[in-house]
């Protein structure tokens, strides 16, 4: 999966500020805390309604995890059933949608940052 920005969505970004407020912890970090948590759900089905909220550089959001994150999206996404892999703009895509997914889940369950302690060490 190759990306130089990726830019999330604007109900995504404003989840994301209330987030941080409450937790203290920066924007990437909730962001990757966002993507395992919805990895875990499974596929992500629809996709992230718009692309007009904040923009990460690629090592600033996934760091020297980006091959990881990859592979993970790649099992959940990807059907076992033999069909093609999915193109690098489609990863991209869904990345985005457990982004917007994720974010979603923690705005509801991370009051506080002890809160985001214990959704991280439940995983």
């Amino acid at each position: 999966m190759r990306y130089n920005k990726l830019r999330i969505s604007t109900e995504a970004t404003s989840k994301l500020r209330s987030i941080r407020q409450r937790t203290g912890v920066t924007p990437n970090l909730l962001c990757r805390t966002a993507i395992m948590l919805s990895l875990e759900e499974g596929p992500a089905i629809a996709p992230a309604p718009d692309e007009g909220g904040q923009e990460f550089n690629a090592y600033t959001l996934t760091g020297e995890y980006t091959g990881l994150i990859a592979a993970l999206l790649r099992f959940v996404e990807e059907d076992e059933g033999g069909a093609s892999p999915l193109s690098n703009e489609d990863l991209v895509a869904r990345l985005r949608a457990h982004i917007h997914r994720g974010v979603g889940t923690l705005s509801v369950r991370a009051k506080s940052a002890a809160d985001l302690g214990r959704l991280v060490l439940a995983a």
